[in-house]
């Protein structure tokens, strides 16, 4: 009878510990927001232009339960990123990486965007200029400053011309 009182506190004890233990393997455990964060980043192989966290195709469900997996066994988002390029190649990445010919896709984009200020900026700065007159100028410039005995000369000559 000595023996019952411990089981009374060895049974609800072993029962504190197993559940303990049930709630740090499941802790470890990923959530699908955790599998989705990382799926998020990488396009479906398969389906083209097509997210891999959306995509509901087997070959998807698949990738994503890899993932799981991954992140379980503790691979880190860019071991994982790094997996999937290994295997499928680039074309798997949602967002192209930063570097080579692929860092055009970051650069044009720019150049364009100040292309085309500059451009509105010049419409603008020409749409506030005043506008030029047409009428013309009333002495033709530099003849003020020219002598009346040269005039005569050059009238001389003209009608030697004609």
């Amino acid at each position: 009878m000595k023996r019952l009182p411990w089981l009374g506190v060895l049974i609800p004890f072993g029962l504190v510990l197993a559940i303990a233990v049930v709630a740090e393997a499941q802790g470890e455990f990923p959530t699908d927001n955790e599998v989705n964060q990382v799926a998020k980043k990488l396009y479906c192989p398969v389906c083209p232009n097509t997210p891999l966290d959306v995509c509901e195709t087997k070959a998807c469900q698949d990738w994503r339960a890899q993932i799981r997996d991954q992140l379980a066994a503790g691979w880190s988002e860019q071991q994982i990123m790094d997996y999937f390029v290994a295997q499928y190649g680039e074309r798997v990445l949602a967002e192209p990486q930063r570097r080579g010919f692929t860092s055009l896709v970051w650069i044009l984009p720019l150049m364009a965007a100040a292309g085309g200020l500059a451009g509105v900026l010049e419409v603008v700065r020409r749409w506030k200029r005043p506008p030029r007159s047409t009428a013309p100028p009333a002495d033709p410039p530099g003849l003020a400053a020219v002598s009346p005995e040269v005039l005569s000369r050059i009238e001389k000559e003209l009608e030697k011309i004609t």
